[in-house]
C-alpha cells in the first residue's frame, strides 16, 4: 500500500480532534496542555497541509465547516484505530516479554534448568520458558542469530557481538569404574591422561573444549577419543559399562561418586575447572523474561540476590 504524500501526523489530527470537542482553541489549548497561539498554529498549518477549512472561526469559539465536519469524522476513524494498534502492540509486547525461548548446553539443560524452572514457574506461572539443549556451540550460534533469546554455556565467554556472564561453576572430573588401574588415591599426571583414549563429549561440547583447553595449556595434545557421544548420561553409562576412562561434569555423576559406581581420578597439574555462563545479544540487551531467568539462575547457583 503507497500512502499519500499529504497525510497529517497523528498528533496533527488529535489537535483537530480536541478542539472539535473543546469548542474552541483556548479550551484545546487548555485540555492539550499548550499555548492557544500553538493550538491555532498547528490548526492552520493542517488546514493547509489539506488544502481545506476545517474550522469557522467565531468571536465565541470554532464550529466545523460541512468539509471539516467529514474530516473530522475520519480522523475519529484514524485516531480510534491508532489507539487500537498502540494497545495491541503494548498486549504483544507484554507477552512476549513474559516469554522466553532458551539455548543450552546438555549438562545445564539435563542437571541445572529443570530445578531453576520448577522454582522460577512457582514463583511466577505467567512465565513461558521453551528450553532446547544443544551443545555449547551450536547454543552459541543459535543465540547469535536470533533463534534464541538466551543461552547458556560451559567455558569462557565468546566474543564479538554477545554479552555473557558467570551464572555459576562446575569442575569437569575424570572418571573409571571400580577396578581400573586409575582407581586409586595416586594421582595420574597429566602426559598419561592426555595419552589416554577416552569416551567423550561430541566436538563442540563445552565439557570436550574445556578439557582441551587444560592439555593445551600444559602444552599437550588428547589422543583420539574411544567413543564420542552427544549426551551427557551416555557418557556416564559408556563409561561403566566399558571400563574406559571418561571426562564429565561433576554434576552429571554426583550420585556416582557418591555410590561408589564410578570412581574419580585424582589428577595431578590438569585444572578442570570451568564457569558456566549466560549469554546474549549485545544488541538487544538481557530484558523480560530472559533477564528474570538469568538472575534466578545467579541466586540458585551463586547465591545472588534476585531483583
Amino acid at each position: 500500500m503507497v500512502l499519500p504524500a499529504r497525510l497529517p501526523e497523528l498528533s496533527a489530527l488529535d489537535v483537530l480532534a480536541t478542539v472539535a470537542t473543546a469548542g474552541s482553541m483556548s479550551a484545546a489549548a487548555r485540555t492539550l496542555n499548550l499555548s492557544q497561539q500553538a493550538v491555532s498554529s498547528r490548526v492552520h498549518a493542517v488546514e493547509r497541509e489539506l488544502g481545506i477549512t476545517v474550522f469557522r472561526r467565531s468571536p465565541v469559539g470554532v464550529v466545523p465547516t460541512d468539509e471539516g465536519a467529514l474530516i473530522l469524522q475520519w480522523t475519529e476513524d484514524v485516531l480510534r484505530s491508532a489507539h487500537d494498534f498502540a494497545s495491541g502492540l503494548s498486549s504483544l509486547r507484554d507477552r512476549r516479554s513474559s516469554a522466553v525461548s532458551v539455548a543450552t548446553s546438555m549438562t545445564v539443560a539435563e542437571y541445572l534448568i529443570p530445578g531453576w524452572l520448577v522454582t522460577l514457574q512457582a514463583a511466577d506461572p505467567e512465565l513461558r520458558i521453551h528450553v532446547r539443549p544443544m551443545n555449547s556451540a551450536d547454543v552459541v550460534d543459535a543465540v547469535r542469530i536470533g533463534d534464541a533469546d538466551v543461552g547458556f554455556v560451559e567455558g569462557p565467554g565468546p566474543d564479538g557481538d554477545l554479552e555473557s556472564t558467570v551464572i555459576g561453576t562446575d569442575d569437569l572430573v575424570l572418571v573409571v569404574p571400580p577396578g581400573h588401574p586409575w582407581a586409586t588415591d595416586e594421582p595420574v599426571d597429566a602426559v598419561t591422561i592426555a595419552a589416554t583414549r577416552m569416551v567423550q563429549r561430541e566436538p563442540g561440547s563445552g565439557t570436550a573444549q574445556v578439557y582441551r583447553d587444560a592439555l593445551a595449556r600444559l602444552d599437550l595434545r588428547p589422543a583420539e577419543p574411544l567413543l564420542q557421544l552427544r549426551s551427557v548420561s551416555a557418557i556416564r553409562t559408556a563409561v561403566i559399562s566399558s571400563g574406559a576412562p571418561g571426562v564429565v561434569s561433576r554434576l552429571s555423576v554426583a550420585d556416582d561418586l557418591r555410590r561408589g559406581t564410578l570412581i574419580e581420578v585424582t589428577v595431578a597439574a590438569l585444572d578442570l575447572s570451568r564457569s558456566l555462563r549466560a549469554v546474549w545479544p549485545r544488541h538487544t540487551g538481557l530484558r523480560g523474561a530472559a533477564r528474570i531467568l538469568v538472575e534466578h539462575a545467579q541466586h540458585e547457583q551463586l547465591g545472588m540476590p534476585d531483583r
